[in-house]
């Protein structure tokens, strides 16, 4: 194992060391993570978590309204009779079904104050949980309607579904609906996700927009609730106008514009390793994006296979800004993961780039600390050269630990070298295998024989802020080792990319 250390404080590099404690050292005690500093960070940590709980009290209220109509509409003093309570039910199901509904694409619509609040990974997290409720509160919705109208008519719920479906008008298109977001919550599923690339699964949850159209005509046509006139009816209207919008401006609209604004074009591919490579861009009015360091953009680069494809990549590096109309580079290091990721090596210069983002919170407005430990693997320490660029911290306050295999896979370690010596910085390069009888460790074997553990690198570790990137299962390590040593989940960072 070849570990490098760098003092506190700007000096040069000591190499040839092993980088390690002289003795494994244990957390202080007293110091795990009890709540917020007091410094710079303190009150911007309590700002995002007051705006984590209003967003969950306005979810919540949602649904409550959702349900209010129907008791605003006296359906609670309507209710005599059993066909009426299943009636009664079904209505309740829908209101609140589809409010999740719109609640989900909201979620989706990267709406820079959730973005912001949860982070990106967070909110698809949030997103993909409210699936299943609103599919079953849904089919709960067509059945207990089936049920109800069929015994105030006298007939089965089948016979009663065939005849809302060819009697009723907009209703065919109700069952349309449903048919669609039961194929987008099929599709959702991990084992279903798993067998299908990408871009399928896209495709298909573009369906969400269509099943939304379809189910809209028959709430407003059929029963008295959304009658004509009434304010249910434009409340209704007012969040499913405002949900569509948003969607609009913030996929759409926003990207587009942005991609106007800033005009980027690849001026050069460089290798860094064997399968990663440097994509450096010039753009336009560059100064707009900095401080996004940690977080990612969706980039799409405007060539012929390559156009539709979308690569969800964090800058590398702050982006440089050298003219008057904010004319300058930004840079991004990709690994070959696949064909997709393979193709951009060979991407050639002029090629037109159009993006979106930045996304997320993993950067500066995540922070609650003064201190910061970074700490990535492969591919996953090109966010942290740029966070490490732009994040304050005094020297003395912040430990970079990068791990790799070997020293070629630590991705622009000379780079973070360097920076590290510039704003003082501590440095530690773990390299070598992994510990093979121990699957849960992420450090190389070396260090795990000798005892050490995440502490022995940073004793003050539960009074830092801890961010983590690189592959999942290790990161999942890491973020154990963190929470064992006593930092709390708010100060641990870690953002997923997966879909």
């Amino acid at each position: 194992m070849k570990t490098q250390l760098l003092p506190a404080t700007p000096a040069p590099s000591r190499s040839g060391q092993n980088g390690l404690p002289s003795t494994p050292r244990a957390p202080r005690s007293g110091s795990h993570g009890s709540g917020p500093g007091r410094g710079r960070f303190a009150r911007q940590h309590r700002q995002r978590m007051l705006q984590a709980d209003l967003l969950t009290v306005i979810a919540w209220a949602s649904v409550a309204a959702a349900v209010a109509l129907w008791l605003a509409d006296g359906g609670a003093s309507a209710v005599s009779s059993p066909a009426a309570l299943f009636t009664a039910v079904g209505i309740v199901a829908g209101l609140a079904g589809m409010d999740l509904v719109l609640l989900m694409l909201l979620l989706v619509a990267r709406i820079p104050f959730i973005d912001r609040t949860v982070g990106h990974d967070r909110a698809l997290e949030f997103h993909r949980k409210l699936g299943k409720p609103s599919l079953y509160l849904l089919l709960a919705h067509g059945l207990f309607i089936a049920v109800g109208y069929g015994m105030a008519e006298g007939l089965d719920p089948i016979s009663e579904s065939i005849a809302l479906w060819t009697l009723v008008p907009d209703m065919w298109l109700a069952f349309v609906s449903m048919a669609l977001f039961i194929a987008v919550v099929a599709t959702s599923l991990v084992a279903v996700r798993r067998r299908f690339p990408y871009e399928f699964w896209y495709v298909v949850h573009l369906l969400t927009y269509a099943a939304v159209g379809t189910s809209l005509p028959h709430q407003f046509s059929v029963g008295g609730l959304f009658a004509e006139g009434t304010w249910q009816r434009w409340y209704w209207l007012a969040i499913c106008t405002a949900t569509g919008v948003a969607l609009l401006y913030y996929r759409v609209i926003q990207p587009l514009v942005a991609t106007s604004r800033h005009q980027l074009t690849v001026s050069r591919v460089t290798g860094v390793a064997h399968g990663v490579v440097n994509i450096e861009m010039t753009g336009r009015e560059l100064g707009r994006l900095a401080g996004a360091g940690g977080r990612f953009f969706v980039w799409r680069f405007l060539a012929p296979g390559l156009w539709w494809h979308p690569h969800p990549f964090s800058l590398s590096a702050e982006p440089a800004v050298y003219g008057p109309d904010g004319t300058g580079t930004l840079r991004i290091t990709v690994r070959n993961l696949g064909r997709g990721s393979a193709q951009l090596a060979r991407l050639r210069p002029g090629t037109k780039v159009a993006l979106e983002g930045p996304y997320g919170v993993f950067s500066t407005a995540a922070r609650s600390r003064d201190k910061v430990v970074l700490i990535g693997a492969g591919i996953g320490i090109t966010p942290l050269r740029a966070l490490l660029e732009t994040t304050p911290f005094a020297p003395g306050q912040a430990t970079v630990l990068l791990r790799g295999h070997t020293e070629q896979e630590l991705y622009l370690k000379a780079e973070i070298l360097e920076l590290c010596r510039q704003r003082g910085a501590r440095l530690f390069h773990l390299t070598g295998p992994r510990a093979r009888r121990n699957s849960t460790t992420w450090l190389p074997d070396e260090a795990v024989q000798n005892g050490y553990s995440l502490p022995s690198y940073v004793p003050d570790l539960a009074d830092a802020d801890v961010y983590i990137c690189g592959p999942a299962r290790w990161a999942g390590n890491v973020i154990a080792d963190a929470r064992a040593a006593g930092v709390r989940p708010d100060q641990i960072h870690h953002e997923r990319f997966d879909w």
